[in-house]
Order: structure tokens, then sequence, then C-alpha cells
């Protein structure tokens, strides 16, 4: 990877010069810079998978503030819906190394059987490394459409503060936690707000809210990931699990805006108990 200041390259007419080079970069651009702009720093590397990408730093001032809209939201993440909704509604997760789990395979065991230091064998890696590249393209791809749609139909959006790091060191659900990405899901609708003006709260990730009847309030002392479904032994009102998590999130988020209020869980076990690990909703 090599990082150029602005004295190693040249910004002329939209295109790219390096330093002591008079033709310029053969750049297939992904989004266009406006004409306004003038790039500060460019930095160039090569993936694993040999494909050439130039990254350009710049400040964007043609960026406004959407319009602002009197809705908010709250936002469960989860595994098999990768959100779930306090409007009622559910994102399927698309699973995107799941899909490409088996040619992933194929590469890699092609990779394996060929010879140590073999030119094969530095093809083969070139292959493994595109089917890597293709899955993290694909996951990309999927977030940032979501997240926008997100940002657009919503002013205020809720979400938990979710320590990612270290719920994947529960083996058994590590890998499907890192292809969901739920780490890069909160990033992309954090700066996005920013960008656009809108509003994003997050709550303490110790506040039970897959637990917590939305109706009365209830809280229940167990509730293991494979209930999708409860009945409040208190109002016995049915619940969703995921679906009664988004509009918990949802109201704690509001207390927090309205009043400040710091959201804690009512005496938790898991919290008394100094556990380090969290569990997914």
């Amino acid at each position: 990877m090599l990082n150029l200041l602005s004295s190693a390259f040249r910004w002329k007419d939209g295109q790219v010069f390096l330093a002591k080079c008079t033709t310029p970069l053969p750049i297939r651009w992904s989004k266009q810079i406006p004409e306004v702009c003038i790039p500060s720093t460019i930095t160039v590397k090569m993936t694993p998978a040999g494909g050439w990408f130039v990254s350009i730093l710049v400040d964007d001032y043609t960026i406004k503030p959407l319009p602002k809209i009197d809705k908010t939201i709250g936002l469960d993440v989860g595994i098999t819906s990768l959100i779930a909704t306090s409007d009622g509604n559910k994102i399927a997760n698309p699973k995107h190394f799941k899909k490409l789990r088996k040619k992933l395979r194929r590469k890699q065991k092609a990779w394996t059987r060929k010879q140590k230091g073999s030119n094969n064998r530095e093809k083969a890696r070139v292959q493994v490394a595109k089917v890597y590249a293709q899955i993290a393209d694909a996951r990309k791809d999927f977030l940032h459409k979501l997240t926008t749609q997100i940002i657009r139909e919503n002013q205020t959006i809720v979400v938990e503060d979710l320590a990612v790091e270290n719920m994947v060191k529960n083996h058994k659900l590590a890998l499907a936690i890192s292809d969901a990405s739920w780490g890069e899901l909160i990033r992309q609708l954090a700066y996005k707000c920013e960008w656009y003006g809108r509003e994003l709260i997050k709550i303490d990730r110790w506040f039970p809210s897959s637990k917590r009847c939305g109706n009365c309030g209830h809280i229940v002392d167990k509730l293991p990931l494979n209930i999708r479904e409860w009945k409040c032994p208190k109002c016995a009102t049915n619940h969703d699990r995921d679906i009664n998590a988004s509009k918990n999130i949802l109201a704690a988020g509001l207390a927090v805006s309205v009043c400040g209020a710091t959201i804690r869980p009512e005496e938790s076990k898991s919290r008394k108990a100094g556990a380090l690990k969290q569990k997914p909703n």
C-alpha cells in the first residue's frame, strides 16, 4: 500500500497523475468526485487478488443534510434476520459467506494440492483471494444499500452499542456474526447520519431488550436463543423475540434522547456477575 500526499501526484481535469508520470492512471471510477473537490491524499494499494485500488481523500462540500422527517426507528440486529425493526419488518440475512462457501472450499483444496513455490500454487492462491473479495464486495454493497435506505426513511435511528469483538470469541457463533457484519452496519449508519443530518442513538449493550415485555415491562429470567417467540407470564402478551427487542430498543433510545437518561439493566444478573461475553439477541 502506498500513501501519496499532494506533492506526489497531480489532479488535473478529473484525472490522477502520479509523480514523474505523463499519462493519467486508467481508473474506473466507482464514484465521480465533484469538480469543486480537490484531493489531499491518495492511497494506491494492491489487493491479495491482484487488483489495484485508488482511494482518494477529499472534503466534499456538496453533501447536504436530507430534509427532516417525523419518523424514528429501533433496530435489533440478529443472525437469521439481519435486522428487525420497531415497525414490525424484518430484513433477511443474505449470508454471503455461506453462499460461496463450497466454491471457496473447492478453490482452497486446489491451492493446497499445488507444489509449494510453484507458479501454479500462486495462481491457485489468487483464485482463493478472488472468492474472498467476491464475498467482501457483495457484503459491502448490500450493507451500503440497506443503510442508505434506513437513513433516507428515518430521522432518528436507535441501535444497541454492541461489543462485536467480544461476541466473536464465542466459537459457535463467530462465523455467523462475522458474516453478518454488525460492526460495519453500525459504522455506516454512524457516518451517514453525520453526513445527512440524522440522529443515531446507541443504548447500553446490557439493556435487556429481548427479555423485557414491551407491553408491561416485565423481564423474564431466561430466554435461550432457540426461543424465537414467547408469552409474557405477567400480561400474557405474545411476542416475536426480535420485533419485541427492536421496540424496546426504540423506547430506550427515545428516553435517552428526551431526558438524557442512562439506560441500564435492572440488576441484570449477567452484569452483576461481570460476564465478559455477550450473546446476540
